[in-house]
Order: C-alpha cells, then structure tokens, then sequence
C-alpha cells in the first residue's frame, strides 16, 4: 500500500483543510478511504474506522463539535482550483463529467451549479462539495481471486461492487499480476480513461502495473478498439464499464481473441441483474465469471464468485416469474 497516499491528497487540496489533514495521526490516515468536504459542514473522514468529524489540530471525534473544521464555500472553491492547478479550463472535459483525477490516481467528485449548453453540461460554477477518494495500491490483493479462477481467468471477469467496494484496486492488481513473468507476461492493455488505475503523469505511471500497455485518458469504448487494431493483447482491463458503445467494443475485442476484465457498480447480485447495462454485457459473452463484492467496509472482499451463464439463467427465471404473476393478475399494476 502506498503509505503517502493521504499525504498526497493533503498536499493537492492545500490550504487550512491541507494543513488540518497533514495533522491527523498517521495510523489514522492509513484507514482513510473519503474526506468529504460540503461548505458550511464540518469536514467527514470516512473509511474502516467508521465516519469522523476532522478537527482544525487534526484530531478525530465521533461526532462534530466547536473544535471541527468547517469551511466557507470560498475555501472549497479554492480547494478546487488548486486541486485543478489552478487551471481550471485545462480540465473541463474532466469537470462536466463531475470528477478530477489528481496525480498518484486519487479522484475528487464535485458538486456544484450546473452550466448547461443546448441541454449539455459544460462545466461547474459554485462548487460546494469535494468528495476526495483516496487510492492506494494494495499489492497481492487480487492473489485469492486469481488462485480461485485459475484457467478460467481467460474466459473474462466482470467485477461488481458498490462504491468504494475496492473494484478499481482489485482491477490494478489483476493486470498487474497477470503481465509478469509468474503468469507468463500476458500481454495486457490497460485502458485508463480517468487516470485511476495506472495514475500516469507525463505518460510514466505512477502505480505498478507490471508490464501493461497502457491506454491513458482514452474513452473506454475507442481504448478497447485501438488496443484491438495496435496492440494484440490477451487481456483487455478498463474500469466501470457499462456506457453506450461499450458493449460493441468489448464484442470487436472478443472477436479479436482478447479476455475481458472490467468493473461494474452494483450493489448485490439482484441489483446488478436488475441493470439493462450490466445485462447485455454478459450476454455480449465477453464475461464467463462475475466476481461480487462487500461493501466498503471491507474493500477488495469476494464475496461471491458466479459464472455469468448461471446468472443470466437466474435472470431469464425471475423475468419469467414476474411475466407469469402479471399475467395472472397478481403484479399490481392498475
């Protein structure tokens, strides 16, 4: 894990918050998934010890109190600003989309007013909330998995958790361990369209990810392609998955004899059956596993392992039980 990662995103913010976090106990920070920062609210650190209220000398409580740190919405938007290098138009496609990628492949959700163009988000103005989510490199985490799928790794893995479930480490650390030489320097081509996988900075990444060709700052469904017309690889790793176009990218990759490892957010098998998205990618047959995941409580946790054959069948039994319930007058629907 890398240990600096907290004090990465404290540097990033700056700052009164930047000074308060460089404060907090180190085996504290090591913890730390989140620190959310709403203005006019005390700032909250969340992460395996729970949810805590960070005070202005750096100390932790359990509930808020006078000594919390709150700040002004003036500060969150400086925050912002250096967060964004104080170029803020550099990073507009990045900003419409409601996140920044700073450099060590942490991830900031921002809120604020909408500036719409012919329907079309352009950008933010009066930001009043950050979501810092903080990336650590968790090496050997994906071992287990691994060892669990063996061959059948090469069939492709769909990998489904909530937020913060531990889906992107888990993803990092696949591709990491399957382009060395201990599984036979696969090759694997890395589409990392938000930076948060391999966190490359000047085209160096500055997470291990073995011997991967990366793919940084493509859309998922043009990186698929181009890895497919350039790069020949075994193996196909991109993060959320699930957008238009998507499906007919991982299918042109399929074709091409490459496996595809990708992450979904789903909060348990019934929702994840529950999402169209997450449908027709199984049946694209790109996927032969799903691997589902805890919660954030226990981030890179594999909780089920399922073929998505049996799932799709699961999926073809409850559509026809509710067919057959309203069919019989029983659904509900006036």
């Amino acid at each position: 894990m890398k240990r600096e990662a907290f004090g990465e995103v404290a540097a990033a913010v700056g700052g009164k918050l930047g000074q308060s976090l460089a404060r907090v106990p180190e085996r504290a920070q090591s913890q730390v998934q989140e620190i959310r920062v709403r203005a006019g609210r005390p700032v909250l650190l969340c992460g395996g010890a729970g949810t805590q209220f960070l005070r202005e000398d750096g100390a932790l409580e359990a509930r808020p109190g006078p000594g919390s740190l709150c700040l002004e919405r003036r500060e969150v938007e400086e925050c912002f600003r250096r967060i964004c290098g104080d170029s803020v138009y550099s990073h507009q496609n990045e900003i419409r989309n409601g996140y920044l990628t700073l450099r060590g492949g942490h991830r900031a959700g921002i809120c604020g007013t909408a500036v719409l163009e012919n329907g079309r988000i352009e950008t933010l103005r009066e930001v009043s909330s950050l979501n810092l989510r903080i990336a650590r490199e968790v090496k050997g985490c994906a071992s287990g998995l691994l060892a669990r799928l063996g061959a059948g790794i090469q069939e492709g893995l769909l990998l489904a958790g909530p937020p913060s479930s531990g889906k992107t480490t888990l993803l990092r650390d696949l591709a990491r361990q399957l382009s060395l030489p201990e599984y036979g320097c696969r090759r694997v081509a890395l589409v990392d369209e938000r930076g948060e996988l391999a966190a490359c900075c000047l085209g160096t990444p500055q997470n291990d990810v073995g011997f991967c060709d990366v793919l940084d700052g493509y859309p998922k469904g043009e990186g698929i392609l181009q890895a497919v017309r350039a790069l020949s690889p075994d193996y196909i790793v991109c993060d959320e998955i699930g957008g238009e176009g998507d499906c007919a990218a991982v299918q042109a990759g399929l074709h091409a004899g490459a496996a595809a490892i990708a992450s979904i957010h789903a909060s348990g098998a019934g929702s994840l059956m529950s999402r169209r998205q997450a449908r027709e990618l199984l049946q694209t047959g790109a996927f032969g596993w799903v691997a589902l995941l805890g919660g954030r409580e226990t981030p890179c946790r594999l909780e089920r392992l399922e073929r998505a054959g049996d799932l799709l069948d699961e999926i073809a039994r409850h559509s026809s039980g509710v067919r057959s319930l309203c069919a019989g007058g029983g659904c509900g629907i006036a």
